[in-house]
């Protein structure tokens, strides 16, 4: 595969990625937290770093705007749930440690 087609299938791929996590309001960012060690954060904060590092200026909540769809205080208002204490604990354990 050349270079230019591998960009454009990782960035297909994130696209989708992206899309499916966006369909799937139901889970929760803790629990992917908990079960993989990224979450829609991540990726939002990993979209912003990657736009930095080319001379594009783009702050957390720019990124975030951009992963979500829409300001993340609003996805918050109208996706997030209550954390257990159980999965909070659970979070404390298994949290990138970066």
């Amino acid at each position: 595969m050349d270079e230019q087609t591998r960009i454009q299938a990782e960035a297909a791929a994130f696209r989708r990625l992206r899309d499916h996590l966006a369909a799937r309001t139901d889970v929760q960012n803790i629990d992917m937290m908990n079960l993989t060690g990224f979450c829609r954060n991540c990726l939002s904060r990993w979209y912003q770093e990657a736009a930095n590092e080319r001379g594009e200026p783009m702050s957390k909540e720019a990124g975030r705007a951009a992963f979500y769809g829409m300001p993340y205080a609003q996805w918050r208002a109208d996706h997030q749930t209550g954390a257990s204490p159980e999965k909070h604990a659970a979070y404390e354990i298994n949290k990138p440690k970066d």
